[in-house]
């Protein structure tokens, strides 16, 4: 007589087998006899114990980083580049049945990919046009991906390393920069000054009156700058006037 235990046993091992629960972001690739049937889920689901068995996939999306490689760019500069692949499962059955592992060959094709795309750049154009390269990551990788059921849904380069020497002359070309930008902003304020200078020389030529107010103005700043007591000889300009004609010899 077969033990009771034993029949409970079964009973639990068959129920286990037969009966599977599926979250709402999980199907089954069901195969019957080994061959593919049809994708089940989510939720309660009922497979024939020995005959048929199942493949669970998870349809969330999933983040894979790209490990840090060196690259060499178009213009030959060596570069250690890395980055992150988002993608997810939206053909469950091609992800079991296209490929034998989804995950090892996402990450694979997106090292290559990385290395080939980065390599037809210069280095200039990697760090000034990232966003473009992202792009064609995505797009290279989604195309590559499609006959395995995943989707790539971005693409995104995290770290550029430059080598200490180019660092070090990229911080150079940067200081010239400034430099420059410094100077030329200090000649076009010198050319400022020079023009209202030029003015101002323009108007006192013109009005013998302006310039006799202009001197009343620069003694009375003089008189006010130090606190202390300061006397002035006010002196016609008519005078001075006279005084230098006989000093050249004029009448």
């Amino acid at each position: 007589m077969i033990p009771f235990g034993f029949v409970v046993m079964l009973a639990v091992i068959l129920l286990a087998n037969t009966l599977k629960i599926l979250k709402e972001y999980e199907r089954a690739v069901v195969f019957r006899l080994g061959r593919f049937t049809s994708v089940r889920g989510p939720g309660l689901i009922i497979l024939i114990p020995g005959i048929e068995r199942m493949v669970r996939s998870d349809l969330r999306i999933l983040t894979m980083d790209i490990p840090s490689q060196d690259i060499i760019t178009r213009d030959n500069v060596t570069l250690k580049v890395n980055g992150v692949v988002y993608f997810r499962v939206h053909d469950p059955a091609k992800s079991v049945i296209g490929v034998e592992n989804f995950l090892a060959a996402t990450a694979q094709i997106a090292q290559t990919t990385l290395r080939s795309v980065i390599g037809q750049f210069e280095l200039d154009e990697i760090l000034s046009q990232r966003e473009q390269i992202n792009n064609t990551l995505q797009t290279i990788l989604d195309e590559q991906t499609e006959p395995w059921g995943v989707k790539v849904t971005a693409v995104e380069v995290k770290a550029i390393d430059l080598p200490s020497e180019m660092q070090a002359a990229m911080a150079k070309q940067a200081q010239a920069e400034r430099d420059k930008r410094a100077k030329v902003i200090s000649a076009e304020g010198e050319f400022e000054a020079a023009k209202k200078l030029a003015e101002a020389a323009g108007i006192l030529n013109t009005h013998e009156n302006a310039i006799v107010l202009r001197y009343l103005d620069t003694m009375k700043e003089i008189s006010s700058g130090d606190g202390k007591s300061t006397t002035f000889f006010p002196i016609p300009v008519e005078f001075l006037n006279f005084m230098s004609n006989k000093v050249a010899g004029k009448p």
